[in-house]
């Protein structure tokens, strides 16, 4: 199968991607049954992927899973539902506030070592940072809202 960054590019996709977060998290706070996607076409796709929560535009929640190893009918309901309820940094999501929250997905593509900053094109690369068991991911998009550049 293609990579996931590829793979989900159509309207349809991203509409569907969108719809199962939607779901899931809906489902979480007890406002819509829970049901279980088919992992056909995209969503049987192997991806790492981030739920990225906003309630008028602030940061509500974010969550995500970086390996591509799971399909993303699995990755990303799970992601949605942690970033609505378990992000540390946030009180979990309310019934009553579901329908303010805009719900955005970033797929990601294989990861690549580096040489070094020079290689690092803000706004379309992400970076994953480790230091021993501790592991963090800059998305592409926070950079480019930061107005942050290589140097940063």
């Amino acid at each position: 199968m293609p990579p996931a960054s590829r793979a989900a590019t159509s309207d349809r996709d991203r509409r569907l991607l969108l719809r199962l977060a939607r779901e899931a998290i809906a489902a979480h706070v007890g406002v819509a049954p829970a049901h279980v996607a088919a992992e056909s076409g995209v969503l049987g796709v192997p991806a790492g992927a981030f739920v990225s929560l906003h309630k008028r535009g602030d940061l509500r929640g974010c969550i995500g899973h970086i390996e591509p190893n799971e399909p993303l009918g699995k990755v990303v309901p799970r992601c949605a539902v942690a970033a609505a309820a378990t992000d540390p940094r946030f009180p979990p999501i309310t019934p009553e506030e579901l329908a303010q929250i805009d719900i955005e997905i970033s797929l990601l593509g294989a990861l690549e070592p580096i040489r070094g900053p020079e290689e690092i094109v803000v706004g379309r690369h992400g970076l994953v940072v480790e230091l021993g068991w501790h592991r963090g991911l800059l998305l592409p998009q926070v950079a480019t809202e930061w107005n942050w550049n290589a140097e940063t």
